[in-house]
């Protein structure tokens, strides 16, 4: 089979994580190709692993000139799908269907309804666009059972949606920096301190604010506790007044973006995502894969990995004392955190690794081309 991905090339995060690592591991058993449409740190990024990725630039998101060269590629390379990844993929391959013959499918890496949602203008015109786009394809894959069903309740039909999660490579050797170095880097002042950290966009669905009211009731508690955020986004000016004028702004540090997000990971003591909604986060395999236990929101297909007080500890939006109220318990139980630890990476591996993700979605392929080749 001859696999062909569209996505944007401006992807940042869960996104960029997998469709790399999806693609590199499919290799191995398929011939796979990228194509982007921004030249940015994915494009680099996949050259770097010796991925077969091509940039397609648009002058501008409306630029459509990218149609005519796609289907040429397509038409002479003879790919027999079109995998596609986010919104302005799934929309160029809504215009190129009309022009060439050839099965599609798309993951849904999260709400399509929320994408968007802090930018008025593109909320209404991207995210109807996206909506207008989902139903031209032939096929979905979605990174969790909870979006399975939030396409079914959408009206997208059952049958043509598979459901495959989110992994990470196990085997592969990781080169990170010790605590004390990566802490340095980042200018943050240790003295032994417990860390707590968070790796989640600066904005409001990954309400950050939830993770600083529960620090605040923590540090009353202890003060040996340092909290890093390692991101960027909207939410950041907001966010820091916040620290300052509650006191805590000298156990919170800001570290921006983060390059190296397993040297962070290796930072930490307990690994917390506050998301409003999430489909299956690789922030919370990543840490896993440094045996990192969790305290994460239930929201998303999470609960198919963590399981409440064995490998990590779940929470409703919104709720800081109970967010806090778990910190402390791990705070102050090492064993039980370490265990909780070895507990997150045991089931980690044995269920969401990238060859498992890989062969999978071989899976998928076979399945839709035979359909395919019915009708």
């Amino acid at each position: 089979m001859k696999i062909l991905h569209l996505i944007s090339g401006g992807d940042t995060g869960g996104a960029k994580t997998h469709v790399l690592s999806l693609v590199k591991e499919l290799g191995k058993h398929v011939d796979v190709k990228i194509i982007c449409f921004l030249e940015d740190s994915f494009y680099t990024e996949g050259k770097e692993m010796g991925l077969n990725i091509q940039i397609l630039a648009q002058k501008k998101r409306w630029d459509m000139s990218v149609i005519k060269k796609l289907k040429e590629i397509i038409k002479e390379d003879n790919y027999d799908i079109i995998h596609c990844h986010g919104a302005r993929a799934n929309f160029i391959a809504m215009i190129l269907k009309l022009y060439i013959k050839r099965t599609m499918v798309t993951t849904i890496h999260s709400d399509y309804m929320l994408d968007f949602k802090d930018n008025v203008y593109k909320r209404i015109i991207y995210t109807f666009l996206n909506k207008l786009a989902l139903k031209s394809f032939d096929n979905y894959i979605v990174v969790s059972s909870s979006f399975n069903k939030m396409m079914c309740d959408r009206g997208f039909a059952a049958s043509k949606i598979y459901t495959v999660y989110n992994g990470v490579d196990f085997n592969q050797k990781l080169d990170v920096s010790t605590k004390e170095e990566f802490l340095a880097n980042y200018a943050v002042e240790y003295k032994g301190e417990k860390i707590v950290g968070i790796a989640a966009r600066l904005d409001t669905n990954k309400d950050i604010i939830t993770l600083l009211r529960a620090a605040k009731r923590v540090l009353a508690h202890r003060k040996d506790v340092l909290f890093l955020i390692a991101a960027e986004g909207t939410e950041r000016e907001r966010l820091i007044d916040y620290t300052t004028k509650n006191n805590i702004d000298k156990n919170v540090k800001f570290l921006g973006f983060v390059n190296e997000k397993y040297s962070f990971f290796n930072a930490l003591d307990i690994n917390v995502l506050t998301s409003k909604s999430e489909s299956f986060p690789y922030v919370i395999l990543e840490g896993a894969r440094l045996k990192k236990p969790i305290i994460s929101t239930n929201v998303g297909g999470i609960e198919d990995l963590v399981e409440d007080g064995e490998n990590g500890y779940l929470f409703e939006v919104g709720d800081e004392k109970a967010l806090s109220d778990k910190l402390i318990t791990l705070l102050d139980d090492e064993q039980s955190c370490l265990k909780m630890g070895e507990n997150l990476y045991n089931k980690a591996k044995e269920c969401f690794s990238v060859n498992k993700l890989s062969l999978d979605h071989c899976e998928i392929y076979s399945k839709i081309k035979n359909k395919t080749k019915n009708i």
